[in-house]
């Protein structure tokens, strides 16, 4: 009798060992799934944000205008997944320039961005955020592929490029060109020039704005953020000094140039190289490689009802001619002698999206990158030459046309107003 008991407890105690043996193996394969998919270490690496206010999520206010639909609800949601290649970089530097990388639908240029950026020196100290005018899902394959810094991506869930037959896409009742709304018994408002809107142009501007307004307000990842943000685009080629550059630029931008307000990769005319001066150059903004912090962004953010009542579908034109007059002075920005980003794009953002139709300059570009453009090539000690009246947009431009419907309008102070 007591052997037969002791044979019953050595098989109850086995079968304990089994089962606590076989939870561990589950528990460790559970683990591993998790770190490969950032879960876990997401969670663990979360001191890298700046405060441990920035791992709220952030539920922006839906916009009055719209109805959304499956696609729309879709990416909102993800755009509040946490960034890629947290396993590969678990650590960002604390002073560092987040990079922000606007794109719409032109992946061979995307695809050449992207291979610059791959060769910068830094910028796996440092997140990019990638945001997309709507979803194409071979440039979100694209971003996908990127292993050389931590990547987030971000969709703008209100672009016309995701809706159909509504607004802010085009509706069967809208006016088209130069249509008279009483006479046609049609749906909208006519710009300056009598002609209304066109859905794939005004999405320029709009994403923009929804972009910023996002970056700098609705992000857990950037909300808090009290350095500068870099932004640039699909068609810019970016040298392999570009973020050390830019590290300079910002910290010398206090000290050597107290009226400027940003820094440049770039000289403002896009076909420049610079002027290969041993000085910083002071001068207006420009558009290709531009960098900012919380500060001015307040104030641009300050001036949402003239940037969206302004008649012209470029926000870059609507900053020239409204946004930057209303400052009250000059608008410089600080930059090198040397350019570390160049425009490299010749196909326009509404000539045809599509690999049959899109503008093609075959896909290639030719930019020499020389010795001096791969190591920071701007010296603290020198002085800033300023550039005075300069040509270019300003106050009293009445704006190309194209932003004169009211809905859009409205659409843009509502994205003013998502994160209020």
């Amino acid at each position: 009798m007591a052997s037969c008991k002791k044979g019953r407890m050595k098989d109850a105690v086995f079968r304990r060992l089994v089962s606590l043996a076989l939870i561990t193996v589950f528990g460790i394969v559970l683990i591993l799934i998790l770190f490969r998919t950032n879960t876990i270490s997401s969670l663990i690496n979360s001191d890298i944000y700046e405060s441990t206010e920035s791992i709220e999520i952030i539920e922006p206010k839906i916009p009055k205008l719209l109805l959304q639909n499956e696609l729309s609800v879709s990416l909102h949601k993800r755009n509040q997944i946490p960034p890629r290649n947290l396993d590969l970089y678990p650590k960002l530097v604390k002073d560092r320039v987040v990079i922000v990388l606007y794109v719409h639908n032109r992946p061979q240029y995307l695809q050449i961005a992207i291979h610059s950026l791959s060769r910068v020196e830094g910028i796996s100290e440092t997140l990019l955020i990638v945001s997309h005018d709507g979803y194409f899902e071979e440039m979100n394959k694209i971003v996908e592929g990127i292993k050389f810094c931590q990547v987030k991506q971000i969709f703008a869930p209100y672009s016309p490029h995701i809706f159909s037959n509504s607004f802010p896409s085009a509706s069967p009742r809208d006016c088209k060109d130069k249509d008279d709304p009483v006479e046609k018994q049609c749906e909208g408002t006519p710009d300056q020039y009598g002609n209304h809107r066109s859905p794939t142009i005004v999405s320029l501007k709009h994403h923009w704005w929804w972009m910023m307004n996002t970056v700098w307000d609705g992000l857990t990842e950037t909300r808090h953020h009290s350095g500068h943000i870099l932004f640039i685009e699909e068609d810019h080629f970016i040298y392999p000094n570009a973020y050390r550059n830019m590290q300079l630029l910002t910290e010398l931008k206090s000290k050597k140039c107290p009226d400027c307000y940003a820094a440049n990769l770039a000289p403002s005319e896009v076909k420049s190289r610079g002027e290969g001066w041993e000085s910083l150059v002071a001068e207006r903004m420009g558009n290709v490689g531009y960098a900012f912090n919380r500060t001015v962004w307040r104030k641009i953010h300050n001036k949402a009802a003239g940037f969206c009542s302004f008649d012209d579908y470029n926000w870059d034109i609507t900053m020239w001619s409204t946004v930057y007059p209303s400052f009250g002075s000059p608008v410089y920005t600080l930059r090198g002698s040397r350019t570390s980003a160049v425009h490299f794009g010749k196909c326009g953002l509404h000539q045809g999206h599509s690999r049959n139709l899109a503008c093609m300059d075959n896909g290639n570009v030719n930019i020499v990158v020389d010795e001096i453009d791969k190591v920071a090539n701007i010296k603290p000690q020198w002085e800033v030459r300023k550039y005075e009246h300069q040509a270019g947009y300003k106050a009293g431009f009445k704006g190309w046309g194209g932003w004169g419907d009211v809905r859009d309008r409205e659409l843009c102070m509502e994205f003013a107003k998502m994160y209020v």
